[in-house]
């Protein structure tokens, strides 16, 4: 079979992760992972992926539906919801970093306590127990009871058991032992570095290595075996050399067979598949984009939750988008410095604004547009 170009990888990443419109459950199942963002702008990153993949989805489904779906909130290689087979790859989590004798009899009490009342929310833990506030990562201050729980949920000692109003509500948790001889830790690391290929192929060979990388936070205790199974994963998986770039994709998969988009705009999160490798991105479309919600506002060159804008199969552009009280106002600016002229993507664009509306309010507005001055980033190296 004839290798593939960089235009067939290209047709073949925007083909494979916005799959036709399935379930919730399903789709979750097929990505393996779901990116979460607590930022609101126009809606969590969670639902701006989700919507790309779901009939009907809307705003918050995931939230509300959450207790009864077979998904587990976790750290994977950053944090979201995975199927509960994927979670059970990285777990039992053994963490190398040991508590002090007063942290883990404070873990303890905690874990007690949760048990006793079977779910719990941050504010009962804190009343309950009086830690008090210290110092976050951010060097603000925040309850010490929070921290102790987000630890413990990322030993696994914790799950969410589901959200109240975005907070995250707490029961126990245990995890049955696990095989640990060589071949056993070999097929988990294995397995999980299989869920970075299907989630983000095809990948250059940069991005494959650092994603492994990062599975140190989803499996510490496997930490030590990332190597060999980068090795494996190189000689297992299909790829091919573009310009200097070995890319990787799953096997069994086949990139030249993908065929042209149809013509759809879509707006993307900034933490959706098709986005969130900068280096694909760069090489795939020429020039960079940036997350710029923690950029002072007076650096920002594409504005504070710019969405990557879509067309057939190349991102032309980036749109701002927000609900409004009498409906939905979005801003856009284009690489070239204009929309494309075609009458097709000016009716397309406005589809999409329309799937925008609905999936944000829910009931008939007005949508304004506006463009905005081009500028662009420049090339990635």
């Amino acid at each position: 079979m004839a290798a593939p170009t960089l235009d067939d990888l290209r047709r073949y990443a925007v083909a494979r992760t916005l799959f036709p419109l399935t379930t919730l459950a399903r789709a979750i199942t097929k990505l393996g992972f779901v990116q979460a963002d607590p930022i609101r702008a126009p809606a969590r990153a969670q639902d701006l992926t989700l919507r790309h993949r779901v009939k009907d989805y809307r705003a918050g489904d995931l939230e509300r539906r959450y207790p009864q779906l077979d998904v587990e909130e976790d750290v994977f290689v950053n944090y979201g919801f995975l199927p509960r087979a994927n979670h059970a790859l990285m777990h039992p989590r053994v963490v190398r970093s040991k508590w002090s004798r007063a942290r883990a009899r404070s873990g303890q009490a905690v874990l007690d306590f949760i048990r006793e009342r079977g779910e719990v929310h941050p504010r009962e833990v804190d009343a309950h127990f009086g830690l008090g506030r210290i110092t976050n990562w951010f060097g603000g201050s925040s309850n010490a009871s929070t921290q102790l729980l987000d630890a413990m949920h990322y030993r696994g000692m914790l799950r969410v058991a589901r959200r109240e109003g975005g907070i995250r509500m707490y029961s126990a948790q245990d995890h049955p032992p696990r095989p640990e001889d060589a071949e056993a830790r070999r097929q988990r690391i294995d397995a999980l570095v299989d869920m970075v290929v299907r989630k983000y192929s095809p990948m250059p060979a940069r991005s494959l290595a650092e994603l492994v990388g990062r599975l140190r936070y989803a499996a510490p205790q496997l930490a030590g075996e990332r190597r060999a199974a980068l090795e494996r994963a190189t000689q297992r998986l299909p790829n091919s050399r573009i310009d200097g770039v070995t890319w990787y994709w799953p096997e069994a998969e086949r990139p030249r067979a993908s065929r042209d988009a149809f013509d759809t705009v879509r707006l993307l999160t900034p933490f959706d598949p098709v986005v969130w490798d900068r280096r694909r991105f760069s090489l795939f479309w020429d020039w960079s984009y940036r997350f710029e919600a923690y950029t002072p506002p007076a650096k920002r060159k594409l504005g504070y939750y710019a969405l990557p804008l879509l067309w057939r199969d190349r991102v032309i552009g980036w749109g701002n988008v927000a609900a409004i009280a009498n409906g939905l106002e979005a801003t856009f600016g284009y690489v070239t410095g204009a929309a494309p002229k075609e009458p097709a993507f000016k009716r397309e664009l406005e589809a999409e604004l329309h799937r925008m509306r609905r999936f944000l309010v829910r009931r008939p507005a007005e949508i304004r547009i506006e463009q905005t001055e081009p500028r662009t980033t420049g090339r990635s190296d």
